[in-house]
C-alpha cells in the first residue's frame, strides 16, 4: 500500500536534509516546530520512521543514545566524533561492499550491516593539539 505524501512527512524530510549534519528526532522536531509551531512532536517522529521505511532517509541507530538520521541513503559509513559527538559522512573506496563477502556459517541471511568509526573530527582534533 502506498502513503499519501502529507505535508507534514514534507515538513520533516525537508528539515532532514536541511540539518544535513545528522540530526536526532528531537532536532528535527526543534527545526520543524520553529517553522511551524503547530507540529506535534509523535508526527515528527512517524513521519521519520515512515520516511526511512520508504528509503528516503537513513537510520543511524546510536547504542545507548538518540537514533541519528541522514538524508544521503546510498552505501558510506559513518565517523562519531568522540569529542563534539558530531556524526560525519565517511566515503572511501578501500573498504569493500562486506555483505557480499561476509558468508555466513549459521544460517543467517545477512540483509544490511552499519559501521561506526569513532575518532575526532578536524575542529576538535585542532583543539585538542594545541
Amino acid at each position: 500500500m502506498q502513503r499519501r505524501n502529507t505535508l507534514q512527512r514534507e515538513l520533516v524530510f525537508d528539515a532532514v536534509k536541511a540539518l544535513h549534519d545528522h540530526p536526532t528526532a528531537e532536532e528535527v522536531y526543534q527545526y520543524t516546530a520553529k517553522l511551524h509551531p503547530n507540529i506535534g512532536k509523535g508526527t515528527v517522529y512517524r513521519n521519520l520512521q515512515v520516511l526511512e521505511e520508504e528509503g528516503l532517509i537513513r537510520k543511524i541507530a546510536v547504542p545507548g543514545g538518540p537514533d541519528h538520521y541522514d538524508d544521503l541513503v546510498e552505501d558510506h559509513y559513518h565517523v562519531k566524533c568522540i569529542s563534539c559527538g558530531k556524526y560525519f559522512d565517511l566515503y572511501t573506496d578501500d573498504m569493500p561492499d562486506l555483505k557480499h563477502l561476509i558468508k555466513d556459517t549459521h544460517g543467517i541471511k545477512l540483509l544490511d550491516y552499519e559501521i561506526l568509526f569513532n575518532g575526532l573530527c578536524p575542529e576538535c582534533a585542532k583543539k585538542a593539539s594545541t
